[in-house]
């Protein structure tokens, strides 16, 4: 069998260059946010800090794809992590515990902030601001709920979707057996992205036109924003976690390999009908660099991704990533339209790192793994009065009592 491994050997690895891959992508998400010509918060502004029109353009050319190539990228992975660690028997609710958990508090917290700092002025209504608060935002087609209070929090809303199916998708998933099986519904998952940007291209009204895109705001939702779009990147990323647990993986396809297939998918993405740079360019790129890295852990093979600075990265990157509607949206409007020079515009980008990954640490430390520690795990039952050992015919006839509830999985990302 051309493989990675063995199914026993992938069951047991741990994917510490997994996680420091994260950081790149949520890494290639800031510079898309840093170079935009227009903000997704009122007045729209220009974020792109370089006073030079070559420059500034080239810039934002450079990175306009790179912010879509981020988020497809986080939400294979996050089919993937679920998958992977599926554990048979665990209730639903424990899963679900877990999950919110992550999403939730550093949500809240950056809520919070953007409300306090700027959104509470934007937004008009309740209406508003309460769906994203609860992270249904995405389902309404208004740019004014979809994308406000701290616009980086709409990928949660397709994350929260994720969550609520994932104990229904993985019972399917689980069963299937053999390439043909796992390779054939993989093909069907990017056949559905094509399809998803067919539709939004030939069937959605393509007016009004969005103030932040080429397209219309209504094509931008349902080919972008809408979580149940979003699910055949997620359901791919737990067929590729079962292509590699069971040993399916070819070994030529390395590392190095789906990194130029990445660099040539995203060169690709740049010059595709804008739509069509969402996920369609980059989606296979991105699904092999995911099977490939999983691949190198599972062998046991040394990457620089699996260094510690590489990892503690990658365990910050949801905050990094998170907190960039207050680091870099609302501090460069205290900057008003300024622009500047090549060594002050670098300066300004730097400071918009630094602060982002401050805050993404600070979220880390401080309301992430607090609240994973506190409420992660259910607390242990209080011990019963001891029950009579029954007799030994009895007792070799029952079986063990135990929640029923129906398997799920949960994953430490």
């Amino acid at each position: 069998m051309d493989s990675t491994t063995s199914p026993d050997a992938a069951k047991r690895a741990k994917l510490p260059s997994l996680t420091g891959l994260r950081f790149f992508a949520a890494l290639s998400v800031f510079f898309f946010h840093s170079s935009l010509t227009d903000s997704p918060i009122p007045p729209n502004a220009p974020i792109n800090p370089f006073a030079d029109a070559t420059l500034a353009d080239g810039f934002s050319t450079a990175f306009g794809k790179a912010g879509y190539l981020g988020v497809s990228f986080f939400f294979v992975l996050s089919g993937f992590v679920l998958a992977w660690a599926a554990k048979p028997g665990e209730r639903v609710t424990a899963f679900l515990r877990r999950r919110l958990l992550k999403i939730f508090p550093n949500h809240v917290v950056v809520f919070a902030a953007a409300m306090i700092l700027f959104a509470g002025s934007a937004v008009t209504g309740v209406a508003d601001w309460l769906p994203n608060l609860f992270l249904i935002h995405t389902w309404w087609p208004q740019p004014t709920v979809n994308l406000s209070v701290n616009p980086p929090s709409w990928s949660l809303g397709s994350e929260l979707l994720f969550y609520m199916l994932f104990p229904a998708l993985i019972v399917p998933i689980r069963k299937l057996r053999g390439r043909s099986a796992l390779w054939g519904w993989s093909a069907a998952m990017i056949a559905g992205m094509v399809a998803l940007q067919l539709v939004a291209t030939y069937f959605v009204p393509d007016t009004p036109k969005s103030t932040i895109t080429p397209i219309s705001g209504m094509q931008f939702w349902f080919g972008y924003l809408l979580p149940a779009g979003r699910l055949f990147e997620f359901v791919l990323g737990t067929l590729l976690a079962r292509i590699v647990l069971t040993g399916l993986w070819p070994r030529r396809v390395g590392f190095g390999v789906c990194l130029v297939l990445t660099v040539l998918g995203y060169a690709a993405a740049l010059v595709a009908p804008f739509q069509y740079g969402f996920v369609v360019a980059t989606i296979i790129p991105v699904a092999a660099l995911i099977g490939a890295t999983a691949s190198a852990d599972v062998e046991g093979r040394t990457t620089f991704l699996r260094s510690r600075p590489m990892v503690w990265l990658g365990e910050v990157s949801f905050g990094f990533y998170l907190v960039q509607g207050v680091t870099i949206f609302y501090l460069r409007s205290l900057l008003g339209e300024n622009t500047y020079s090549v060594p002050v515009a670098l300066l300004v980008i730097a400071g918009f790192f630094a602060a982002s990954l401050l805050g993404g640490w600070l979220l880390y430390r401080f309301v992430e793994m607090p609240a994973m520690r506190r409420f992660g795990r259910a607390r242990p039952r209080t011990p019963s009065a001891p029950v009579p050992d029954p007799a030994p015919d009895a007792a070799s006839a029952r079986e063990p009592s135990g929640d029923r509830t129906p398997v799920t999985a949960a994953a430490r990302d």
